[in-house]
């Protein structure tokens, strides 16, 4: 809103300052100082309110180390994630962007999901929350839209490089071109990253064409499906992440940071022609929308880091993981993602291998042996006595090596 307010002050009154706003770097700043300010100050006062309704979280014995000063924590916190996000996007980014109005749809989405499953384990006293089947319902949903726009809206396209001989032709006839004039027209198209690997673009329509050329206009089908399995994966990756004071949070404001850096880089011709990498036309947007976020993040980990005052519930895990699964997909880097969300990885890892050797030797000799003393994986390292304020440091440590990790694969292939 104040984006247009502004471009229509230059427009019309040359308002002095009021050309900032055209600038995205300046709006992704604007961005994380609201959204730092709003979870910050009006975040206490969630806080309060969810006090005063006795929001409190129900603690299970797992005879874990200090679990049960936890019990009667407010819980349902990532509302204050939620609207700290929100705000700051809806006032200074461009609302039309295809790309922002799919991040506030997953945001939104999720957010309502994780909502329900809270209210449900609070209010209606069921342990459980919403069903499982609801939430992948949900989730299958949100691949839909997403998926769905993505390969349909004229709005998502992106422009590749001209064949290196007519690029070297046109540098010949001026030497001083601009760097998109070595940029084709704008297409859709369906080609991703493979990190690590030279000639790394790789097209979902060849999961079909080695079929038959014939199945190339069904390739969005395919497509779609890897939207869904990324979007389950990785919100429900947040979801078991979730279990010590500050871990996600942390963990994912490090990840959408990195992610932030791949959406400027890709969005702007002159870095995307530089680094040798796709330039997807208006995707640079997404940066406002990750200042928010991350932001938002790090000032709800102001009452989230130990002892934490708050929690924020499937109503903040949920809507984390998804909006981080779809910034991936839209700069189309979800194929980083098991380096990128290595934690979230690792922390659904454990969990499946738990479960899956639990009953694999209980059928085999008749009593459930156990890989990890307990999961998720940091539930194993407070097991074996790590307070959980070092296992949270450790673990962001090992989030930034990944980050950086991921950040190099723009050059190192």
């Amino acid at each position: 809103m104040l984006y247009y307010l502004f471009e229509y002050l230059e427009q019309e009154f040359q308002f002095p300052g009021a050309s900032l706003f055209g600038f995205t770097t300046f709006r992704a700043a604007v961005a994380i100082i609201l959204s730092l300010l709003i979870s910050v100050v009006f975040g206490k006062r969630i806080i309060k309110f969810l006090q005063k309704k006795q929001v409190g979280e129900t603690i299970r014995d797992l005879g874990l180390e200090g679990q049960v000063e936890k019990a009667g924590t407010p819980t349902m916190g990532g509302i204050i994630i939620i609207m700290a996000t929100v705000i700051p996007v809806l006032l200074v980014a461009k609302l039309e962007n295809i790309y922002v109005i799919l991040l506030l749809i997953t945001t939104v989405w999720m957010g309502t999901i994780g909502f329900i499953d809270d209210y449900i384990k609070k209010f209606k006293n069921d342990k459980e929350g919403l069903k499982g089947r609801f939430k992948i319902l949900g989730q299958v949903g949100l691949g839909i839209i997403v998926g769905a726009t993505l390969y349909f809206n004229n709005d998502v396209t992106m422009r590749e490089k001209l064949p290196e001989a007519q690029q070297q032709i046109l540098l010949e006839e001026n030497p001083r071109i601009e760097a998109g004039k070595l940029f084709e027209k704008e297409e859709k198209s369906l080609k991703t990253t493979i990190p690590f690997v030279k000639n790394n673009e790789f097209d979902y329509e060849n999961l079909v064409t080695w079929i038959s050329p014939s199945l190339k206009p069904y390739a969005w089908i395919v497509f779609i499906l890897v939207v869904i399995f990324i979007i389950t994966a990785v919100s429900n990756g947040a979801n078991l992440t979730d279990g010590i004071d500050g871990l996600a949070a942390g963990s994912s404001a490090i990840i959408v940071l990195t992610l932030g850096i791949f959406a400027f880089v890709s969005g702007n011709i002159i870095f995307s022609e530089y680094l040798n990498i796709m330039f997807i036309p208006r995707v640079e947007e997404i940066t406002i929308y990750i200042a928010a976020f991350v932001g938002a993040l790090v000032g709800f980990l102001w009452y989230n880091t130990y002892p934490a005052q708050v929690f924020m519930g499937d109503t903040g895990s949920l809507t984390i993981g998804g909006i981080i699964a779809v910034i991936a997909i839209a700069v189309r880097k979800e194929w980083l993602i098991p380096v990128l969300c290595g934690i979230f990885l690792a922390e659904n890892l454990s969990v499946v291998l738990q479960v899956s050797y639990f009953k694999y030797t209980r059928k085999k000799y008749g009593e459930g042996r156990r890989i990890f003393k307990m999961s998720p994986l940091h539930h194993h390292y407070q097991k074996l006595g790590y307070h959980e304020s070092k296992i949270v440091t450790r673990f962001w440590i090992v989030g930034i090596f990944l980050a950086i990790l991921a950040i190099v694969t723009l050059k190192i292939r």
